[in-house]
This record gives structure tokens, C-alpha cells and sequence, in this order.
């Protein structure tokens, strides 16, 4: 896959002020409303047959829809970043690319620290996924610009953040302790660029501990580009596969590690 608004590829050498302000005009290009070209009730990580009674035997004719994840590894001055791209509960395709680290970890800018590797494993890509979901924020972000809002823009690519910490917003309601399958709405604040109280992303509890002394984090899932938060919360519960991350990233995470291990060797 080749981007498709290059003038966004993040690149070294940029400013401070340069980078906040390409965000600002990437804000401007996203999309928080849906524009899939698939059914959002047709995401799975399951196979076939498992599926099939919930799809309409027309819907059941057309091939699955094509789920990558995207995550990143680092090893000393280098960015790795893998992706692996599931069709049918099945892995169709791993692919990874490792850059340079051109600027150090900032709040907010993570896209620009990341993006390169992000860039070159995508050009390395063979099929054309037809939902991302990146390990990083969409837009729960300062400026409506998180990894994953950055790269669906460069991609035209509907894109989904998963993140592991809140960035910005408000939750809704308090966090601590709930059960599996909870999720409450995260809010804009007057720090994000929109109206106040905008439902910006979900706080989503993919994965709970049955024992009341042990506690799992809730995930902080959010729009990139071409999808509305509600439907970011949809697929990421549809694709959850038993764990905490959902399993596209899940086994990005684990493929990054792979890749990392054989470059430390």
C-alpha cells in the first residue's frame, strides 16, 4: 500500500511547531463518521462457519473483511513496526519494516516518532485491509490527531486507536473495577478542539479477573479516520478474541516482539 496524502508522511527534521501544526491540518482531514466499505456487524476473528448464523446468505457469499493490526517495538535508535493482517479468523499476511528514531518520545507526537517504520511496513503490504486498528489513539488526542487518525488519513484508511493509557478527555464515569464488557463514553474537554462533552472515543473493559484483589485496565479505543466512535467500540469488541487487546493487535504485538528478538540477536 502506497499513501495516498503523502504530503502527511511523517518525516525527520521537522519542528515542534511544524509537526503540531501538520496535526491540526490532519484533524482537518479526518473523518469521525462512518465510511466503511464493509458491514461493521460483519467483523470477526472467528471462522466461517461460527458466523454464519448471524449473516444473511447474501452477505455470506462476499468475502470477509480483511482486519490488520499495527504495533510498534523498539530496539536502542530503531522503530519497528509490524503488521499482520487477518481475513476469516485466519493470519493472511505479516509483514514489518524498521527506521530510525528521529525524535525522542513526546506526549502527543507519537505519530512522528513511529509513523516511518508505520509507512514502510505498509508499502511493504500486499492485500488492502479494509479496517486498521493501531496500537495508539485515534481521536483521543490534544488535537484530534493520534497515530491513528495520522496514518488513516496518509492511507485513506478507515482506522481504529486502541490504547492501553488515556491521553486527554474525560470518562463519563469512574473506571476502577469493572466488569467485562463495560464501557462508558470519553468526553472532550476544553484541552481538545471540538465542542465540550463531544463523545471523542470510549473507555471499553475488554477483559476482566474474576477474583476481587486483581484488576485489568479498561482499553481506550477511538476513531482514526472513517469510522465513528460507536463503531470503533463495535469492532473492537467483535474482533476481542478472549484477551484483553483485541486480536489483530494482539498478534501484532507478539510478531513485533518476534522481529525484535532476531534483531537483538
Amino acid at each position: 500500500m502506497n499513501p495516498v496524502r503523502p504530503k502527511f508522511v511523517p518525516k525527520p527534521g521537522r519542528s515542534h511547531e511544524q509537526m503540531v501544526s501538520q496535526q491540526h491540518a490532519i484533524a482537518a482531514e479526518a473523518e469521525f463518521e462512518d465510511r466503511l466499505e464493509i458491514d461493521p456487524q460483519r467483523l470477526s476473528v472467528t471462522e466461517t462457519d461460527h458466523r454464519q448464523s448471524r449473516l444473511t446468505n447474501e452477505a455470506a457469499d462476499q468475502p470477509a473483511p480483511i482486519i490488520a493490526g499495527v504495533d510498534q517495538a523498539f530496539v536502542e535508535d530503531r522503530a519497528i513496526s509490524g503488521i499482520v493482517a487477518l481475513q476469516d479468523g485466519k493470519v493472511i499476511e505479516r509483514t514489518y519494516a524498521v527506521t530510525e528514531l528521529s525524535i525522542p518520545y513526546i506526549p502527543g507526537l507519537l505519530a512522528f516518532r513511529e509513523g516511518e517504520a508505520i509507512v514502510e511496513a505498509f508499502r511493504r503490504l500486499e492485500c488492502e485491509p479494509d479496517l486498521a486498528l493501531f496500537d495508539g489513539s485515534g481521536r483521543i488526542h490534544y488535537r484530534q490527531a493520534g497515530l491513528a487518525t495520522h496514518m488513516g488519513v496518509v492511507f485513506e484508511l478507515p482506522a481504529v486507536g486502541v490504547a492501553k493509557r488515556l491521553l486527554c478527555g474525560e470518562p463519563r464515569e469512574a473506571l476502577a473495577d469493572r466488569p467485562a464488557g463495560w464501557r462508558t463514553p470519553i468526553e472532550s474537554t476544553d484541552r481538545i478542539p471540538c465542542p465540550p462533552g463531544t463523545t471523542i472515543g470510549y473507555a471499553y473493559q475488554s477483559r476482566q479477573y474474576d477474583s476481587p484483589n486483581r484488576h485489568i485496565n479498561p482499553l481506550y479505543v477511538s476513531p482514526g479516520h472513517r469510522v465513528s466512535a460507536e463503531t470503533a467500540l463495535e469492532a473492537v469488541a467483535a474482533v476481542g478474541g478472549g484477551y484483553k487487546l483485541p486480536e489483530p493487535t494482539r498478534l501484532a504485538d507478539q510478531y513485533v516482539g518476534e522481529c525484535k528478538r532476531r534483531l537483538d540477536s
